[in-house]
C-alpha cells in the first residue's frame, strides 16, 4: 500500500477531486456541456467550455466569483490543480474498478448529491468515468463532464458538503485526536527536549562494516511463488544477531527501506528483504494493464507464508558449504520489520490473529468514509473462513511501520502477539491513518511494546527516498497526496535507523548498551523543529478516553 495503490489510489484521488473540486469549493460538476450547482431552490451554471479554459489559463471563470471569492488561495490551487490532472488509466482497468465492491459502494455514496430526476447517479457517475478513460489525454475531471450521459450535470450543493465531509473519516478523527493528547505530550511546542540522561554513541551512524548484497531467486512450489530477495550482510555478521525479514508495502518494491537494510547490515545484520509477489509493483502494473485483479483476498495468508518460507531457505544457506552467509544465519532468532500492508503482514507472523467477522460486516457498509488502508483489508472478506492464525514461532521481536490492522485483526486479534513489538505512526499519515490503524490496536498488544509518534510525518515519509520520486506534483487530496518525502524526511529515516537497530540488539547480548534508546528520553531528545518525535509504551488515560469515544462512535 505504499508506493502505489496506484490504480485504487488513483481512482480514489480522482473522485476525490470531484467531490471536492465540485463540492467544497462552491462551484461543481458539469454536464456534457452544462453544469449546474444547485443550493435548495437556487442554482447557477457553468459551461464545460469555461472549465477548459480555466484549465488552460490557470483562472478561475469569472461566472463563479461570487462563490470562488470565498475560496481560500490553496482551495484555488486544488481546483485549477485538479482539473489538469489526467489519469493514466486505460478503460478495461477503470471499469474492472468500479466492478469491484468497493468502486460500486464508493459510487453509491458520491451519487447522492447527484441531482438526476430518473434516480441514475450511478449508472452516469460510472459511465462518464469508463467513457472518460478513452479521452486521447486520459480521464481527468474535464474529460468525465464531457463524456457524463447527460446534457446537463446537476450537483446537489448541501448533500456534496456531506459527502465529501465523510471522506477519510479516520484521518480527520486522528487530527482531533492529536490536538486532545498535545499538551499531554508535548506536542505544541516542536523543541528537542532536554534529555534527563547522557547517552553513550548515536545508533542511528552506520556501523564500519561494508555492506554487500546478495540477490536471490526462490521458487515457492508449495504455494506457485516466485520470490526474488535482496540479501544485505557484511562480515561483521555472526549467528548471535537475528535475521531480520523485511515486509514491503501494497504495490511496492523489496527497496521499500533500502536504506533501513544498509544500516543494518554495516552493525553486523543479515537483513533479507524479499518481495511478495502477489501484491508488489509488478502485480498492480499488470492490474492496470487489466490482467490482473490488483490483490486476491489469500495474499493477506501468502504474505506471511512467504516469510516464512524465507526463513525455510536461508536456513539451508547457513548449512551450505561454501556459501558466505554459512554459520552467520540465526533463523531461529529472526525479527520482521514491515511497511504498511507489510506492517500488518508483520503483526499476522508475529501471533496477531486474523479475525474477519466484525470486517465482513463492516465491509457491506458505507465505504466512501473510509480511508485507503482500511478500504484495503475489506478485500480479505472474500476469505472463507473467520479466523487465521499464520505466526512462525522463529520471529522473536516484530517492528511495524505504518501498518493496517482496523479490520483485519477483529476486537482481539492483535492480543495474541506473543512477541516484543514496536509499532510507528504518523500524524499526518491519510492511508493508514494513525487513529484507527495504529493507536487502537496499539493499546490490544501485549507488553512489552513501543508505539512511537511522528507528528507531521506522512504516510511515505519513512521509505527509501528512490522509491518516493513520483511524488513531485501530485495533487493533494483528503485520501492522497501532501506526502512528506526524500531530503525533507531525513530525520525521520534517521530515527526508524536508530530504534530498528536498538530494537534488534535487545535480541542479543548487547541487549542493555541499547535498551536507552528505546525510551521517551532518547526519542524526545530527537526531535527537530518539523518532527516533534514521541515514545509511549501505554496510552496515557486521558488520550485514551478519545480513543474510546472514537470506537464508541464507529
Amino acid at each position: 500500500m505504499a508506493r502505489s495503490w496506484e490504480g485504487l489510489k488513483k481512482l480514489g484521488s480522482f473522485l476525490c477531486a470531484i467531490a471536492l473540486t465540485q463540492f467544497s469549493t462552491n462551484t461543481c460538476a458539469k454536464a456534457a456541456d452544462t453544469v449546474v450547482v444547485r443550493f435548495g431552490l437556487f442554482t447557477e451554471s457553468i459551461t464545460l467550455a469555461e472549465l477548459q479554459k480555466a484549465a488552460k489559463t490557470r483562472e478561475l471563470p469569472s461566472s463563479l466569483q461570487p462563490y470562488t471569492k470565498r475560496l481560500s488561495q490553496e482551495q484555488r490551487e486544488f481546483f485549477l490543480g485538479a482539473l489538469n490532472t489526467n489519469l493514466p488509466l486505460n478503460v478495461v482497468t477503470i471499469n474492472r474498478l468500479l466492478n469491484t465492491q468497493i468502486g460500486t459502494s464508493i459510487l453509491n455514496d458520491l451519487a447522492t448529491a447527484l441531482a438526476r430526476e430518473d434516480k441514475a447517479g450511478v449508472q452516469a457517475l460510472r459511465a462518464g468515468l469508463v467513457l472518460g478513460s478513452t479521452a486521447p489525454e486520459g480521464l481527468s475531471i474535464l474529460s468525465f463532464i464531457a463524456a457524463y450521459p447527460s446534457k446537463r450535470l446537476e450537483i446537489n450543493v448541501p448533500q456534496a458538503f456531506k459527502v465529501a465531509g465523510s471522506l477519510n473519516t479516520a484521518f480527520w478523527r486522528t487530527q482531533q485526536f492529536m490536538l486532545a493528547i498535545a499538551p499531554q505530550l508535548g506536542l505544541l511546542t516542536p523543541q528537542p527536549l532536554t534529555p534527563q540522561v547522557a547517552f553513550p554513541f548515536d545508533p542511528s551512524q552506520p556501523g564500519t562494516a561494508k555492506v554487500e548484497i546478495l540477490k536471490l531467486d526462490l521458487d515457492d512450489q508449495k504455494h506457485n511463488r516466485k520470490i526474488p530477495v535482496d540479501v544485505y550482510w557484511s562480515t561483521a555478521a555472526t549467528p548471535d544477531k537475528p535475521v531480520i525479514v523485511f515486509s514491503h508495502g501494497f504495490g511496492s518494491i523489496r527497496t521499500d527501506l533500502r536504506y533501513l537494510a544498509e544500516h543494518l547490515a554495516s552493525h553486523g545484520y543479515v537483513v533479507a528483504a524479499l518481495e511478495h509477489p502477489g501484491s508488489n509493483a509488478t502485480n498492480v502494473g499488470s492490474a492496470l494493464q487489466g490482467k490482473n485483479r490488483f490483490v486476491k483476498p489469500e495474499e493477506f495468508l501468502l504474505r506471511p507464508q512467504d516469510i516464512s518460507f524465507v526463513l525455510d531457505e536461508l536456513e539451508k544457506l547457513n548449512q551450505t558449504a561454501n556459501n558466505p552467509l554459512a554459520g552467520k544465519l540465526a533463523t531461529q532468532n529472526a525479527m520482521v520489520v514491515g511497511y504498511s500492508f507489510g506492517g500488518g503482514t508483520a503483526l499476522a507472523i508475529a501471533g496477531a490473529e486474523l479475525q474477519l467477522e466484525r470486517l465482513k460486516q463492516r465491509c457491506k457498509q458505507n465505504l466512501a468514509i473510509l480511508s485507503l488502508g482500511e478500504a484495503m483489508q475489506c478485500i480479505a472478506q472474500e476469505l472463507p473462513e473467520n479466523s487465521y492464525q499464520l505466526r512462525d514461532n522463529r520471529i522473536k521481536g516484530a517492528i511495524a511501520l505504518n501498518p493496517t490492522t482496523s479490520l483485519i485483526f477483529g476486537e482481539t486479534g492483535l492480543s495474541k502477539v506473543q512477541v516484543p513489538t514496536l509499532v510507528l505512526t504518523s500524524s499526518a499519515d491519510k492511508t493508514t491513518p494513525a487513529l484507527t490503524e495504529q493507536i487502537v490496536g496499539f493499546d490490544k498488544i501485549p507488553s512489552p511494546k513501543w508505539l512511537v509518534g511522528v507528528v507531521g510525518g506522512t504516510h511515505l515519509s519513512v521509505k527509501d527516498p528512490s522509491t518516493t520520486q513520483d511524488q513531485k506534483g501530485k495533487p493533494n487530496t483528503p485520501i492522497s497526496g501532501g506526502e512528506v518525502v526524500n531530503e525533507k524526511a531525513a530525520d525521520v529515516r534517521k530515527l526508524v535507523k536508530a530504534l530498528t537497530l536498538s530494537f534488534a540488539a535487545q535480541l542479543t547480548p548487547e541487549a542493555k548498551n541499547y535498551a536507552v534508546f528505546l525510551t521517551s528520553d532518547y526519542v524526545n531528545s530527537t526531535s527537530t523543529p518539523a518532527f516533534p518525535f514521541r515514545l509511549i509504551t501505554e496510552i496515557p488515560p486521558n488520550a485514551m478516553a478519545v480513543v474510546k469515544e472514537y470506537v464508541g462512535n464507529n
